[in-house]
C-alpha cells in the first residue's frame, strides 16, 4: 500500500511516498542510492544486508520498508563522520578484516550494535553477536581482532554516540 513514511536515515530526516511492503534493502539501494548493504541470500540468512534500526541490527532484505516509519536507520554509509572513518571501519582496514568486502558492511553494523550495547564484550560474546554473519573469504579471525582492538580502546561506544 502506498503511504508516506518519515524516518531518520543516517541522521537526516527523510519522507518517502512509497509502497510500504517493499523490502528495505531494495529501497535503500534502488531508490536512495545507498549500496553499502548488499544483496546476498535474500532470505535474511547471510546478513550482508544488515542495517541498524534504532541501533538494533536487522536484515533489510526481509524487512518491509513500512517497518521503519518513525524510526532511525543507519547504513554503513552513515558510520563515517566529517570524512573520518568510524573506529571500527579503520580497525577493519588496519587488521585486513576483509578480502572481497561483500560481508563487510553487515559485519561492521553488527559490530557497531554489539559495541554500543556492550562496549567490552568477551570473545565469546563477540562471536555470538556475529554468528549469523557469513564471510565466505574466511576473514573471521581478522574481523574478531579488529572488533577486539576497538573494544580495548573504548573508542566505538564514544564514537557511536
Amino acid at each position: 500500500m502506498m503511504r508516506a513514511l518519515t524516518f531518520r536515515l543516517n541522521g537526516v530526516e527523510r519522507t518517502l511516498e512509497i509502497d510500504d511492503a517493499r523490502a528495505l534493502l531494495v529501497v535503500l539501494r534502488d531508490d536512495l542510492g545507498l549500496t553499502g548493504a548488499k544483496t546476498g541470500c535474500g532470505v535474511g540468512y547471510c546478513a550482508a544486508c544488515t542495517v541498524l534500526l534504532d541501533d538494533a541490527p536487522i536484515r533489510s532484505c526481509i524487512t518491509p520498508v513500512g517497518a521503519i516509519d518513525g524510526h532511525a536507520v543507519t547504513t554503513v554509509e552513515g558510520l563515517a563522520s566529517g570524512g573520518v572513518l568510524h573506529p571500527l571501519q579503520q580497525a577493519f582496514i588496519d587488521h585486513g578484516a576483509f578480502q572481497c568486502g561483500y560481508c563487510t558492511s553487515g559485519m561492521l553494523l553488527g559490530a557497531v550494535a554489539l559495541l554500543r550495547s556492550n562496549p567490552h564484550p568477551s570473545r565469546e560474546q563477540t562471536v555470538q553477536a556475529l554468528e549469523g554473519h557469513l564471510c565466505r573469504c574466511g576473514a573471521h579471525q581478522r574481523i574478531l581482532a579488529a572488533i577486539e582492538s576497538v573494544a580495548a580502546q573504548g573508542a566505538a561506544a564514544e564514537e557511536a554516540q
